[in-house]
């Protein structure tokens, strides 16, 4: 397997803008949240360590991830908003239910990014186990809610220089 004990959250820290100008929102599912609250970690520790003020990060928790579109562009919406986090977990069970959440939220995410010209970051495991998605979760595979606001803090530096 191409993932198998790698960390695939590292990244070169001279690629991350200073975002002590910036303001972040984040949506976070409570459903999982023993996962998502690893998630939500990683992302404030990487934003806060880029500069970011905390008081400049607004997390907003949702119930679950169908519900992180909404949430998203309730916070995108702020024309002091920069850019919008969205954590969540989705678990492969025995229905088609786990499609049907993964396809929706995934949409809506796009959706609020388009609509609103800002970046939402994708912080959705969509995994086959609870394992996978501790793994990625701050565990052997690193920490998705970091690479979210990474890619967030660049994509907002990448707009501010088009502007």
């Amino acid at each position: 397997m191409a993932t198998s004990l790698k960390n695939l959250s590292a990244f070169d820290q001279d690629t991350i803008p200073n975002g002590a100008d910036f303001s972040i929102g984040i949506v976070v599912s409570e459903w999982n949240g023993h996962i998502t609250s690893k998630l939500l970690e990683g992302a404030m520790e990487t934003l806060l360590n880029a500069g970011v003020n905390q008081s400049n990060i607004h997390v907003k928790p949702v119930p679950g991830a169908f519900e992180l579109p909404l949430g998203a562009q309730w916070l995108a919406q702020n024309d002091q908003i920069d850019g919008v986090i969205a954590i969540g977990v989705v678990i492969q069970g025995e229905t088609r239910h786990f499609d049907f959440v993964c396809s929706g939220t995934t949409q809506g995410i796009v959706d609020v990014t388009l609509k609103y010209n800002k970046p939402v970051g994708f912080c959705l495991l969509t995994d086959n186990t609870e394992q996978q998605s501790i793994d990625r979760a701050g565990g052997k595979h690193g920490n998705k809610g970091v690479e979210a606001a990474v890619t967030v803090l660049r994509m907002i530096e990448l707009k501010k220089t088009l502007d």
